[in-house]
């Protein structure tokens, strides 16, 4: 196509509307446009709405409108291409600005001038051409640095429930994390889907008063935005990670919350279009969806920067097996998991240890990353744990008295572990600092309990405890 052609084309305009459904408006003709193509809807009045194309055929097109079909006449309202599909600018320049979930930015500053301009939908990373994530991220919460271990160009998603503290335990990992070792530069692009005034506000907020503000890019959709937008955030977040991490080299760790307002207008479009639903009402399609999302994490042979993803969800009735943890944990690489029953012992953060797993940590710990022991050390804790777990629920049944001394024992140090280790706060903890409390912890147990770490280890590093030792 000539470029006078072109020209033609983006600037023709068509008032064959049929009929409004939802966020969507149905053209005829549709072969005109391409799928994923950004439309102008210029109504009579002046006001200009923009659209992308879902579906094209010979005989209709499906557009979804990104600010809402409310007010929109179907004879009073022209169509026109602006683009051949969703792009949004790239630039370093990005980095410590605000922007809307569709890529405007929201903080008052300039609109980017672009260094090139990408489509939202991204390139899916060649097989042959991923590189292994073996480096380790450090977030600053023993849980996961110690028991679940981050490591560079993974996919680790948060698991949490209604009323638990995600967004807060995700800030803190934008505000503490970072990559040991080197001085790569080390960028936080932080996209949030539904999120109300406050917990915007909340976010935006703590970014500039923790002093990471001048290190993080976010894209921002408040719950009274379209839900259509829902869909571009968490593409336009990692259109601009891409761009960093691969093209400027930097070092990328993407914080996506909440997926679960991701899918939920997922199913909204998905009902306007009138699809076959899936389980519980969710398109059949979803699982593929979430992969184009999740699978664009990674690291590429040759590449310096690296693209690592934390995305946190919310569990609907705190069910793991709902549809949205269900398929995300068959893509992504472990799960971190929030619990409620720590939540109301006013323990921060509440993460549920025993269901938690990071199938990468191997990758990123032991000799030259952390410690060569590390593996050895969480295995004995994490063993230790879920044995006096156990001891507790035993004694809910027959009560202290018939626990036997060592029993006793592993009591005492469970819930010295989820009050210290697992309860750290809002402090960060180095990896170091994590080590040294797990081995006080180890403390509480009989020497001779101590079977997953190496004797000499044990001989070295071992030092009896009592409670009273950590009040």
């Amino acid at each position: 196509m000539t470029e006078t052609a072109e020209n033609d084309m983006l600037q023709k305009e068509y008032w064959d509307l049929e009929y409004i459904s939802g966020p969507l408006v149905f053209l005829r003709n549709g072969d005109r446009f391409p799928t994923g193509a950004i439309l102008d809807l210029t109504m009579d009045n002046g006001q200009i709405r923009q659209g992308q194309v879902l579906e094209a055929t010979t005989a209709h097109a499906v557009v979804q409108i990104l600010q809402g079909t409310q007010g929109v006449d179907i004879k009073g309202t022209a169509v026109s291409l602006k683009n051949e599909g969703a792009r949004i600018a790239c630039s370093t320049d990005v980095i410590g600005r605000s922007f809307s979930g569709t890529g405007d930015p929201i903080d008052g500053l300039a609109p980017i001038v672009a260094d090139e301009e990408r489509e939202i939908v991204g390139e899916a990373i060649n097989p042959v051409s991923r590189d292994k994530p073996n480096d380790f991220i450090e977030t600053g919460v023993s849980v996961i640095d110690g028991f679940n271990t981050l490591v560079r160009g993974q996919k680790l998603p948060v698991f949490s429930g209604s009323g638990l503290p995600a967004n807060e335990l995700a800030n803190m990992i934008v505000q503490q994390a970072q990559v040991r070792g080197d001085d790569e530069e080390f960028v936080v692009v932080f996209g949030a889907m539904g999120l109300t005034a406050r917990e915007a506000d909340y976010f935006l907020n703590s970014f500039e008063e923790g002093g990471q503000g001048s290190r993080v890019v976010s894209f921002i959709n408040k719950a009274d935005d379209p839900a259509i937008e829902r869909l571009f955030t968490p593409r336009c977040a990692l259109t601009v990670a891409e761009y960093l991490a691969f093209t400027k080299g930097y070092q990328v760790l993407v914080v996506l919350t909440d997926l679960t307002s991701y899918c939920e207008a997922l199913r909204q479009i998905s009902s306007a279009r009138e699809e076959i639903p899936g389980r519980r009402g969710y398109p059949g399609y979803m699982y593929t969806d979430l992969s184009t999302i999740y699978e664009r994490a990674g690291r590429i042979i040759g590449q310096k920067g690296s693209v690592t993803q934390i995305p946190i969800l919310t569990m609907p009735d705190d069910d793991i097996t709902h549809p949205i943890p269900d398929l995300t944990g068959y893509i992504t690489e472990g799960q971190i998991v929030l619990g409620r029953g720590l939540h109301r012992q006013n323990i921060f953060p509440p993460v549920d240890l025993l269901p938690c797993l990071s199938r990468l940590m191997n990758n990123g710990i032991g000799e030259g990353r952390t410690e060569e022991w590390h593996r050895d050390w969480s295995n004995q804790l994490y063993a230790s744990y879920a044995r006096g777990r156990d001891v507790r629920k035993l004694m809910a049944i027959v009560g202290e008295d018939a626990l036997t001394e060592v029993d006793k024992r592993y009591l005492a140090f469970t819930i010295q572990f989820e009050k210290h280790m697992v309860g750290q706060g809002e402090s960060r903890r180095t990896i170091e600092e994590t080590f040294a409390l797990g081995w006080k912890l180890m403390g509480l147990l009989p020497k001779a309990e101590l079977t997953r770490v190496d004797r000499e280890l044990v001989e070295e590093k071992y030092t009896e405890q009592t409670s009273e030792d950590f009040s």
